[in-house]
């Protein structure tokens, strides 16, 4: 006799290749959010009643109340991620629930994307189409849009995990960047391959040309960035984000910018997404774009495959790769 199917929430659509490996066991009862939008609180404590499984976005709070909702049964939260902070892990581990994230596969992505905030930053790119689609544009002048040539220039590396150390290859190899870095922990192999030196965040902040953020949200990097390294930052600096957005004190960040206290930011991630601190979208001196920097065809499907697997192999019986553990 067949068992009953377990139900297997997906809070939103995914890239197809995730949903067809979930479609395709039998043993699962799959219920997936369609809306274009965030699943609202109140539809997802209705529909993770006797889940098995709930494979969430960055979007949604994975918290005690969640948990309660869904009852015993649920197993594994196998979030559509690489970060974890929307997930309540303690509280997950306590009722013997499995968290997976998927991390790996997005760093390609974010490095690109990563690179070319720096590039487009440095060189005012954005600034220059806007310039140029205004009809503004009348001819070759000297002093039209001077940018800031990389080469030679210091870049450091706040956070250096997957993403950190690959943005500061590219940095070094393609751009000619000095690298320095901050982390908990040193990494001899990266320096001796990389010429790189490891610091004192503060000391980075103020000797780095361009700042870029690539660590964990946590209660002790909550505004790593805040007013007071702001302040510490070269004038001539550049600061960059596609970590988390409340590791920078935003308002600080948009007074910084508004008085010329650093020359410019580039910002990929926002203190309380989707809403964007006042004055920001006004200033020529900073980029946006809406939480992208994972947005390749190629990264998107392999998360959506990676969180999909998690759930199999729970169901199968077996330990999936991606463990998340709750932060000491």
């Amino acid at each position: 006799m067949l068992s009953k199917p377990r139900k297997v929430l997906v809070t939103r659509e995914i890239p197809e290749v995730g949903l067809k490996l979930l479609r395709r066991n039998k043993k699962i009862k799959l219920d997936v959010f369609s809306d274009d939008k965030v699943i609202p609180r109140r539809e997802l404590l209705r529909r993770v009643k006797g889940c098995y499984a709930i494979l969430p976005l960055l979007t949604d709070q994975i918290d005690e109340e969640v948990l309660d909702a869904a009852g015993p049964e649920l197993k594994i939260v196998s979030n559509y991620a690489v970060g974890y902070d929307n997930i309540d892990v303690p509280a997950c581990v306590d009722r013997g629930i499995v968290v997976t994230n998927t991390p790996g596969v997005l760093t390609d992505a974010v490095t690109e994307h990563t690179i070319a905030l720096i590039t487009s930053l440095a060189r005012r790119i954005p600034e220059s189409d806007r310039f140029t689609r205004a009809g503004k544009y009348r001819g070759w002048e000297p002093m039209l849009f001077l940018g800031t040539q990389l080469k030679g220039k210091t870049i450091g590396i706040v956070g250096l995990g997957r993403i950190g150390q690959e943005v500061a290859a590219r940095a070094a190899g393609g751009l000619g960047m000095d690298i320095m870095y901050y982390d908990i922990a040193r990494n001899r192999d990266f320096e001796q391959a990389y010429g790189a030196r490891r610091g004192k965040l503060d000391a980075i902040v103020k000797e780095a040309d361009v700042i870029t953020l690539h660590v964990p949200l946590l209660a002790s990097t909550h505004h790593l960035i805040d007013n007071r390294r702001l302040n510490m930052m070269k004038k001539e600096a550049y600061l960059i984000n596609t970590s988390r957005g409340p590791i920078v004190d935003e308002a600080a960040l948009v007074s910084a910018l508004k008085k010329k206290r650093i020359a410019g930011a580039a910002l990929d991630v926002f203190e309380n997404e989707p809403k964007i601190a006042a004055g920001l979208t006004k200033l020529d001196n900073v980029i946006l774009t809406p939480h992208t920097a994972s947005a390749t065809i190629e990264t998107r499907s392999a998360m959506a495959d990676m969180a999909a697997q998690a759930i199999l192999d729970v169901l199968a019986g077996h330990q999936p790769k991606h463990i998340v553990k709750p932060t000491p």
